[in-house]
């Protein structure tokens, strides 16, 4: 989410000058050209890979219009990762390895704004979609009822609302930014904490009441098991969600540590540079990685993926 120097001196430099400069990228210059060929392959993977995604769960009506809306939304962010902000890390690295200051500075602000806001409400999304999960089986029937597609609508709303407001808060004060990425990366995972440990809790009591009951029809001659199926389905729905999660986590966390140590320096090496760059690198490939957990834990989607691209195959080989 925090795509953004926290070592930034207020008085001295801006963001876009702090990583654009000789001492910088002089001595890995091989580094990044290498980051620069490794994300032009990710940006394609993650642009080809979220259009066959967003067409699929356009085909589909077995998901819910609510969560449909939510996923379509993270697909969305995750193809604008590839349409905008890898390439203008591109841009930015080549212009440093070229010494072409004045475009790296122009493409590094351009990538911070890109990125800030689309990681940003894509960690949001992900912490609306736990809380969806949460409600569907808390609710049980009710949740056609209270979880609406209006509702849904507007909490995307405000989600981009907020992140491009307070990224664009950089503008007027660059510490409102920073600390919006503090708080709003710790509230979204104390919130998805909580949102799966109840989960998992709740699932655990009813399973073993839903084994209790059974027995009882069983012993009785009357074996009835829909609670048990309603369980097991809901475990499909609930483990596509926790994917998505783990690898938000495995991508975003290496960042992280290396962004809180960075911000503990006045200036620092080549080595915590090039780490750095690397690390936002994994932020970017959590965009490539979500369509594979589409196809793997979504069978709907893996079949209309699989027919999108017969279709596109058949019309290449009829042209």
């Amino acid at each position: 989410m925090a795509l953004e120097d926290n070592s930034v001196d207020e008085s001295q430099n801006t963001y876009k000058q702090f990583y654009c400069q000789p001492e910088k990228a002089e001595g890995v210059k091989h580094n990044l050209i290498f980051l620069a060929a490794l994300n032009i392959f990710l940006s394609v993977t993650a642009i080809l890979g979220n259009t066959l995604i967003l067409v699929a769960l356009h085909k589909i009506s077995s998901v819910r219009s609510a969560s449909k809306l939510l996923y379509r939304n993270l697909a969305t962010t995750d193809l604008f990762v590839g349409i905008t902000a890898q390439p203008l890390m591109v841009v930015h690295w080549i212009s440093a390895e070229k010494g072409q200051w004045h475009i790296c500075r122009s493409a590094k602000m351009a990538n911070f704004l890109a990125g800030y806001i689309l990681c940003s409400v894509s960690l949001i999304t992900m912490t609306v979609i736990s809380v969806d999960r949460l409600l569907a089986l808390l609710l049980g029937l009710r949740y056609k009822q209270d979880v609406t597609l209006k509702g849904t609508y507007l909490a995307i709303s405000i989600a981009w609302a907020v992140s491009i407001l307070l990224t664009a808060m950089y503008f007027v004060h660059y510490r409102i930014t920073l600390w919006y990425s503090y708080v709003g990366i710790f509230l979204a995972l104390s919130i998805l904490t909580f949102c799966y440990a109840k989960i998992i809790l709740t699932l655990r009591h009813r399973q073993r009441k839903v084994f209790v009951t059974s027995n009882y029809y069983s012993y009785q001659g009357q074996l009835k098991r829909p609670a048990l199926a309603n369980i097991t389905r809901y475990k499909k729905t609930l483990s596509g969600a926790l994917w998505f999660q783990m690898i938000l986590l495995v991508c975003y966390l290496p960042y992280c540590i290396v962004d809180a140590l960075i911000s503990q320096r006045r200036d620092y090496s080549q080595s915590f540079y090039i780490a750095r760059e690397f690390t936002v690198t994994l932020v970017y490939l959590n965009s490539s990685l979500n369509p594979i957990v589409y196809c793997w834990k979504m069978r709907e989607v893996k079949r209309a993926v699989k027919d999108t691209l017969k279709q596109i195959f058949s019309c290449i080989c009829c042209s």
